[in-house]
């Protein structure tokens, strides 16, 4: 089986390594061409300046990218070429319609659709420990699961196209949730003057701990915030969650107060900091 990887962003270039570890990558195609040439060199792999020539040299196109509109775009290119018979797995995160409609695009040339986003953050793409939750047609998924392995420590088939975007919406408000409550507990704490390190230490232990507490508690309450999940993409995705909630008239309150701290965070140039960057607000006290 052989695999193509779309899109050498941080969380693809992670992904990328591993497939390529696993012994299926063939071929990358990136939009800035000088990251796809040094990527392939490192791999021994194939790197096309034609998303399409890729697709039409491999079995399994892996798809990494931003936005809808980027995502309808590359599947309307590579549509003409992918081989029938071959699978597109779009990793990116974008909206349940856009998923549906990428699906009916590719079904009409005999190629199935797999809108299989993922949570984990770069640490995951990295180690290859990502969670994978998948919509689209199970054989296609159990064809490609070899590949979808190299990068996951768990894959969850959650229905039809589409399904897979609606779970990671789920992931997403849940997130901003967990990003809330852990970055206003924390300037709490430290606002009382209480030692930080210990206080994660032994919150980490209990009820209350987290994977975010984990992995940002102590950063955030030192002030450094690199990226692991750009506040910019985090915004993006809860801009979805909320026209998702809309079409069905769900209220999504927590959601949309985060929307708003994340914005008032971008409009002072913490755009490409981590979503942990919140605690740059909760600490002093200011509200969106």
């Amino acid at each position: 089986m052989k695999a193509g990887m779309i899109g050498l962003g941080a969380m693809g270039l992670g992904m990328a390594r591993n497939v390529a570890k696993a012994g299926f990558l063939r071929a990358v195609y990136n939009r800035t061409e000088a990251k796809s040439s040094v990527l392939a060199d490192e791999l021994n792999v194939i790197a096309y300046n034609d998303p399409a020539r890729l697709a039409a040299a491999v079995d399994v196109i892996l798809i990494c990218i931003s936005a809808d509109q980027d995502v309808l775009d590359m599947v309307n290119l590579i549509a003409e070429d992918a081989k029938p018979g071959s699978v597109v797995v779009d990793m990116s995160t974008v909206s349940n319609e856009t998923a549906t409609q990428a699906a009916a695009l590719l079904a009409e040339k005999g190629i199935a659709f797999l809108d299989a986003p993922v949570s984990g953050g770069v640490e995951g793409a990295k180690k290859g420990t990502l969670s994978m939750m998948v919509g689209g047609d199970v054989d296609a998924l159990e064809r490609v699961r070899p590949v979808l392995d190299a990068m996951c420590a768990r894959i969850m088939h959650m229905g039809p196209s589409g399904s897979g975007q609606t779970t990671k919406a789920v992931n997403q408000i849940m997130a901003a949730g967990i990003n809330q409550a852990v970055t206003e507990a924390l300037a709490f704490g430290q606002a009382h003057g209480l030692s930080m390190d210990k206080v994660i230490e032994v919150i980490a232990g209990g009820a209350a701990g987290n994977w975010f507490l984990d992995h940002r508690g102590l950063s955030m309450t030192q002030g450094s915030f690199a990226p692991g999940f750009k506040l910019a993409l985090h915004h993006k995705d809860l801009r979805i969650c909320q026209q998702m909630a809309e079409q069905i008239g769900a209220a999504i309150p927590l959601t949309d107060n985060t929307v708003a701290y994340y914005e008032k965070l971008m409009a002072e140039g913490f755009s490409d900091e981590d979503i942990s960057a919140l605690y740059r607000l909760k600490r002093t006290g200011t509200k969106p």
